[in-house]
């Protein structure tokens, strides 16, 4: 735990990682605080607004359940179990039972299409899946393509084993799996520059990792009365290790809420209806909620505010400001090493454009090719030397990609930056074909593999084209077959073609037929160059308006 002293300098100094040997995230979550007082850990709004609240004392005896429940059918230490759920209890449930009893969680975004789940589910070999009505569809479409998947369990049934009577037969007493600290936990799979999605597997030891650097960008989480929520899935790193286990790990309250899609107005009705003192708001969110008018209306309890995943600029901070009476804390990281850099206004002034500085027990820096740390000043790649506990094992059954992401012992994040001489890190860009979008970070050959297969396309290169809210939509530049004419309904029709097999964040919003495409002398698609005209065109668009 991060403690506070007078200066950040201080606070940097005196810091310490406390990792003990042996150590289960189910057990610290949950167990730890169900001590019979009926304190709780989950607020749950539902689409009508109802309100139910799930105590630790509830959420250790349903997760005994289901741990009793997958162990049952055969679901053994190491064993991968896919998550394919939305924000409810049945989600923590889930996280804590498999946790508890030595599996390997493996949360899936409940947009992901059939042919990402696919090949998260086939990859991970994932041996059980917890799912609900709404999202059984997609995995009876490829239940062929997984023989490794021995049971599926449905809340509400839909034709498979019942999630909840299953659970009613179990006894509410398990004893957990006394694991080590290094032992596997956690599996989520992020976009690839290139080929399909890896899944960068985390040891239990990811969750103390990520408290400084949760604490430091939410002004000392926890503190009496917080209460934390965020629109961002609990599949991703950003909902699932920003917000709900460190809340849970402190024995503070997260409210969950099953939104559609995200709604500006709804976001400030909700945050000032529940009373909600700390949120991660992406930077897209906070750019759609500057958009309603005259947000204080609403009122509001908030204490903290943590961003990430773009820059948001003098202009949508000051806004922030204005709207929220506090500074907004930009934090930086990804899913291979999370959390490392991170602003805290109340410890240090915040420097518009900055992400922050680095997060007290992470050793950041910026360095050559070569792994040498460069001057202050100097732009190259923003990497985070190990041992580090918040650092990734590996990349599941990929020990090359692994060994690439590495330059010595520094884990090279992708992005490029520069760091100055008060230690303040400033993001460059990328140094790869990573597409960030809204809080989203897009590979292209996930979506380049989804449109070579429609049979109207014979290649297709895909790139970020720059975008006012979202930072970049997804653009796909396509070669028709021969004898293909394209018009706006063969687009209309690909753009469903993706969205449907893959996810709604991931199909090009923007597609633009070629006669022909960049390559390199070795026949590789030059997606810079592409890049490059888009930023041009924009620009010049930008210009003549």
């Amino acid at each position: 735990m991060l403690e506070r002293h007078a200066t950040f300098q201080e606070t940097l100094d005196r810091f310490q990682w406390r990792i003990p040997a042996r150590f289960n995230i189910g057990t610290a979550c949950c167990d730890a605080h169900a001590d019979g007082s009926g304190r709780p850990a989950l607020l749950y709004e539902e689409l009508d607004g109802t309100l139910s609240v799930t105590s630790f004392d509830a959420l250790k005896a349903q997760s005994n359940r289901l741990s009793n429940m997958l162990r049952a059918h055969g679901v053994a230490p190491g064993d991968r179990v896919g998550i394919l759920l939305p924000q409810r209890p049945e989600t923590a449930q889930a996280h804590m039972a498999i946790y508890r009893m030595g599996a390997v969680a493996l949360p899936l975004f409940t947009q992901f299409g059939p042919d990402a789940l696919e090949h998260r589910l086939q990859h991970s070999g994932a041996r059980a899946l917890i799912t609900d009505a709404e999202n059984i569809g997609k995995i009876e479409a490829i239940r062929a393509a997984l023989p490794e998947l021995a049971s599926i369990f449905v809340i509400g049934g839909a034709g498979h084993p019942d999630l909840a009577l299953e659970m009613a037969r179990a006894s509410d007493s398990f004893a957990p799996l006394d694991t080590r600290a290094d032992d596997p936990a956690l599996i989520i799979y992020t976009s690839g520059t290139t080929g399909k999605p890896k899944g960068a597997l985390h040891a239990h030891r990811v969750l103390l990792g990520h408290l400084p650097g949760v604490q430091l960008p939410q002004e000392f989480f926890p503190q009496p009365g917080d209460l934390f929520w965020t629109p961002a899935d609990w599949a991703w790193a950003g909902g699932l290790l920003d917000v709900l286990l460190p809340s849970l790990y402190f024995g503070t309250p997260v409210l969950a809420a099953r939104a559609r899609k995200f709604d500006p107005e709804a976001a400030f009705d909700l945050m000032a209806r529940r009373h909600v003192r700390n949120a991660f708001l992406p930077p897209t969110a906070l750019k759609l909620m500057r958009q309603v008018e005259n947000p204080r209306r609403f009122g509001h309890a908030m204490r903290s505010i943590g961003t990430g995943g773009e820059t948001l600029g003098a202009d949508m901070l000051a806004w922030s400001r204005d709207t929220f009476g506090f500074e907004v804390n930009e934090f930086y990281g990804q899913t291979e090493a999370n959390l490392i850099v991170s602003n805290c206004a109340g410890l240090f002034p915040v420097r518009p454009g900055s992400m922050g500085r680095a997060v007290p027990g992470h050793r950041v820096a910026v360095i050559s090719p070569a792994g040498e740390i460069l001057p202050a000043g100097q732009p190259g790649l923003i990497a985070v030397a190990r041992p580090d506990p918040v650092m990734m094992l590996e990349y599941w059954r990929q020990p090359d990609a692994t060994a690439a992401k590495f330059i010595g012992d520094w884990l090279v994040t992708g992005d490029t930056g520069s760091c100055d001489e008060d230690g303040y890190y400033w993001f460059q860009g990328r140094d790869d074909d990573i597409i960030s979008s809204g809080s989203y970070r897009i590979g292209p050959g996930d979506i380049e593999d989804c449109l070579i297969r429609h049979p109207a396309v014979l290649m297709a290169a895909v790139v970020g084209s720059p975008d006012p809210v979202r930072t970049e939509v997804v653009k796909a530049f396509i070669l028709p077959r021969p004898g293909i004419t394209p018009d706006p309904a063969l687009a209309a029709e690909i753009q469903g073609f993706v969205r449907e097999r893959l996810a709604a964040y991931q199909y090009p919003r923007e597609i633009e037929f070629v006669t022909e495409l960049p390559m390199t002398a070795t026949g590789k698609i030059r997606r810079k160059d592409l890049r490059d005209r888009e930023v041009a065109r924009k620009r010049g668009a930008g210009a003549q308006s």
